[in-house]
C-alpha cells in the first residue's frame, strides 16, 4: 500500500556473620534481558572480608537474585566484564581497594553500565562525596532506616533498567521494550500493527556528508515518529529504536493510513533540507558504488513494512519481528517513501480472524 495518505538498631549495615551467599530463584526472562548477557547476580566485595549485611540479604531474598561474595577486586572486574551482573555492592570500610575498584569499573564504558552501590558504616558528607566522585551510583549508610535502604536499592535498579532499555542517541525504548510491548498487546487481544521503518539511501548519505550528519537525520526521524504517533494516538502508540536507522512503532490497526501517511508526508517535507542546496535542487547526487563506479543517488526516502494480527495469530513476538523485517525489505524495493501492509492470512483463520 502506497502512501495515501525501598528500627535504627537494625540499620547497622554489617551485623550478620552467618550469611555467605544466597541463590533464590530466577527472574522473569524479560527482566533478565534488560542488560544484554546479564545473569541475575549481585557481586559483593568487602576489602575487610565482611559478610553480606542483613538488610541486603533480605532485599535479595525478595528479588530472586543470587549474591556472590568476591574477595579479590581483580576478580570482580573480570566477572563484570564476562557477565555484566545486575549490581556490584562495595563495602566502603576496609581501606582504599573498594574506591579504586569503583573508579576502574566506572572508567570503562562497557563496565560502567553496571550499577555500583556502596555500603558505609558511617555517614559523612566528605565520605559520600568521595564515592560519588569515583562514580558510585548509590551510597547507603546507617543514616537511612532499613526500609529506606531497600528502597534506595529498588530505585537504583529501576533507573538502571530504564537507562539500558533505551537507545542512547534517541532515548527511545530499545529491543527489550519493543518485545515487551508486542507481547503485551498480544496478551491483551488487541488488534495492532507493528511498523518497521527504515531509511533508504542512508549509507550513501553518510558517505557523502558525515556520520554527524547521519546521526542528525536519525534523530530527526526519531522525532518525526514520536511526534506523529504520540500526537495522533497518545498512549495508544508506541515508538522504539532498534538501532541505527531502524525503528519500530506499534499502533492500532485502524490507525495505519493516518499515522503512516502523516509520517511519510512530514519526512518527505523535512529531509531534503538535510542536503546542500545543489543536491536538494537536483533531487540526487553522484556517488560511487562498491566497484567505484559513479551512479545517481536519490535523496533519502522512508520505507515502512507493516505486520498486523488481523488475519494472523502470533505465538511469540519473534514471529512478528521476522515478518516485519520481511515486509520492510519488500517495502524497500518500492520507489519513493512508502508503507506496505502484509495482507497474507493464516490458513487456519477465516477472514474475520476467527477459527
Amino acid at each position: 500500500m502506497r502512501r495515501s495518505t525501598s528500627n535504627r538498631t537494625a540499620g547497622r549495615l554489617f551485623d550478620n556473620p552467618s550469611i555467605r551467599g544466597l541463590s533464590l530463584g530466577a527472574l522473569d526472562p524479560y527482566v533478565r534481558r534488560q542488560v544484554r548477557g546479564t545473569r541475575p547476580t549481585i557481586l559483593f566485595f568487602s576489602p575487610a572480608g565482611r559478610t553480606v549485611p542483613d538488610f541486603l540479604a533480605r532485599w535479595v531474598n525478595g528479588k530472586g537474585l543470587t549474591i556472590v561474595p568476591v574477595p579479590d577486586p581483580a576478580d570482580v572486574e573480570q566477572r563484570v566484564l564476562r557477565s555484566l551482573p545486575q549490581l556490584v555492592v562495595i563495602d566502603a570500610d576496609g581501606g582504599p581497594q573498594g574506591l579504586g575498584l569503583c573508579t576502574r569499573l566506572k572508567a570503562d564504558s562497557y563496565s560502567a553500565i553496571v550499577p555500583v552501590a556502596v555500603l558505609t558504616s558511617r555517614h559523612t558528607t566528605d565520605r559520600v562525596q568521595e564515592w560519588f566522585t569515583a562514580g558510585a551510583d548509590e551510597v547507603i549508610s546507617p543514616l537511612f532506616e532499613p526500609m529506606e535502604q531497600a528502597s534506595r536499592l529498588d530505585g537504583l535498579m529501576t533507573r538502571t533498567a530504564r537507562d539500558v532499555a533505551v537507545n542512547p542517541s534517541t532515548r527511545l525504548p530499545g529491543t527489550t521494550e519493543i518485545e515487551r510491548e508486542i507481547r503485551r498487546r498480544m496478551e491483551n487481544g488487541e488488534l495492532f500493527a507493528v511498523c518497521y521503518a527504515d531509511l533508504d539511501h542512508f549509507k550513501e548519505y553518510n558517505d557523502r556528508y558525515s556520520y554527524n550528519d547521519g546521526d542528525r537525520v536519525i534523530y530527526i526521524l526519531s522525532r518525526i515518529l514520536h511526534d506523529v504517533v504520540k500526537g495522533l494516538l497518545g498512549h495508544r502508540g508506541f515508538i522504539g529504536h532498534i538501532g541505527g536507522d531502524d525503528f519500530i512503532f506499534i499502533i492500532p490497526f485502524d490507525a495505519i493510513p493516518d499515522v503512516c501517511g502523516e509520517v511519510l508526508e512530514v519526512f518527505d517535507t523535512l529531509i531534503p533540507y538535510q542536503y546542500n542546496e545543489q543536491d536538494r535542487r537536483a533531487g540526487y547526487y553522484f556517488g560511487k558504488d562498491r566497484r567505484g563506479q559513479l551512479h545517481r543517488v536519490p535523496l533519502m526516502t522512508l520505507s515502512i513494512g507493516i505486520v498486523t494480527n488481523q488475519h494472523r495469530r502470533f505465538a511469540h513476538p519473534a514471529q512478528v519481528s521476522e515478518l516485519a523485517t520481511e515486509m520492510k525489505s519488500y517495502a524497500k524495493t518500492q520507489p519513493g517513501s512508502v508503507f506496505v501492509v502484509d495482507r497474507r492470512h493464516d490458513l487456519e483463520l477465516d477472514d474475520d480472524g476467527v477459527r
